[in-house]
């Protein structure tokens, strides 16, 4: 299959059409800065606005609270982690004095704390350092892999949304895509797709996007049984998930195992279904999807002709996007070939390149 894709949009050096991570229409998560309370206590007010003109003059400020990561006292190191975070959540420019005083050796260090409180808002100060471009590769050579996958499996349900974003923004360095599915990243990202909050399965669905354009964290997501999570959240449309899980299911399904995990888990009624009622962006993902698994398997082509696709294909093919109509058109014709397939055509389709 030709590799062909129409957009306007570029995602982490792909583009799609009329996708954007922005705004509350966004087919994924922008994992920004965090959202996570600020100071729990009486004097907060006054501490962020100490802050918030402290920074237009930080260095001095920002070299004390490194200091005191390191602290015998934890009640300094909650202090101290609190103040950085939000120092390099408000003020972009400190997110590089932060890492250039020293901190994200001793903020990698809380990460593995056994206190919820020091491992959450140390997993938070080291996502909105890694905002930062410049920030990325040390906070990976620095060992932040490892604790954030750690922090992912076992912290609080803001650490572990935290740290999806974080390791998405170091899987936005291509190398880092490797160490974090080979420290073990797929398996808890999976969980948090299945079983976080709205928030949760928006990070998670993002991050698995990002890692799983390379082939062996594919193979690691589908072991790690994604597919299940993923057809339940195409499957509903009250979940505001479909275009997101569709989107991962896009990226999973050039890899032969993917696909009779999507099949085992009901995924061609849940994309036939789609490509009936769904909106245009969902039509036309779903109808990739389809024609990637139907291209080279006459079992899939029954199984989808017996979903009753032809007649909203035909719909799709006369009022769907210009992407969309050339796959429904292309899908119509496959499943209108004879039901014992064409070898030829099979084998070709077999060593050909799979269409994003």
């Amino acid at each position: 299959m030709e590799t062909e894709v129409q957009s306007n949009f570029t995602y982490m050096g792909r583009t799609f059409t009329n996708l954007s991570i922005n705004g509350s229409s966004s087919a994924f998560s922008d994992c920004n800065s965090d959202i996570s309370g600020e100071f729990p206590t009486a004097s907060s007010q006054s501490r962020r606005l100490f802050l918030a003109c402290a920074s237009e003059n930080s260095d001095e400020l920002i070299e004390q609270l490194v200091s005191d990561l390191e602290s015998s006292s934890i009640d300094e190191q909650k202090q101290a982690v609190i103040e950085i975070r939000l120092l390099a959540k408000n003020k972009p420019e400190n997110r590089i004095k932060i890492a250039r005083a020293g901190a994200i050796k001793p903020l990698i260090s809380l990460i593995s704390s056994t206190d919820p409180q020091l491992q959450e808002n140390g997993v938070t100060a080291i996502l909105n350092l890694s905002l930062c471009d410049e920030n990325k590769e040390l906070i990976a050579a620095s060992g932040a892999i490892k604790p954030l996958v750690r922090a992912l499996k076992v912290g609080t349900s803001t650490a572990r949304e935290n740290a999806a974003c974080a390791l998405l923004r170091l899987s936005q360095v291509e190398e880092n895509k490797i160490a974090i599915g080979r420290s073990g990243a797929l398996p808890p990202l999976v969980n948090l797709l299945e079983t976080g909050n709205f928030r949760g399965k928006k990070d998670a669905s993002t991050a698995l996007y990002s890692l799983c354009s390379v082939k062996e964290n594919k193979v690691r997501a589908v072991q790690a049984g994604v597919m299940k999570p993923l057809v339940e959240l195409m499957a509903d449309f009250s979940s505001n998930m479909v275009d997101k899980s569709a989107f991962v299911v896009s990226e999973l399904i050039s890899v032969a195992e993917a696909r009779p995990a999507l099949v085992d888990e009901g995924g061609i009624p849940v994309l036939v279904e789609i490509v009936e009622v769904g909106s245009q962006r969902q039509k036309e993902i779903a109808v990739v999807i389809l024609l990637q698994i139907c291209e080279d398997s006459v079992a899939y082509r029954n199984m989808v002709a017996r979903e009753g696709a032809i007649p909203p294909l035909v719909a799709l093919s006369q009022s769907g996007t210009s992407r969309a109509k050339r796959k429904a058109e292309k899908l119509i014709d496959l499943l209108r070939q004879p039901r014992s397939g064409n070898a030829a055509a099979t084998a070709v389709a077999r060593t050909s390149g799979v269409p994003v």
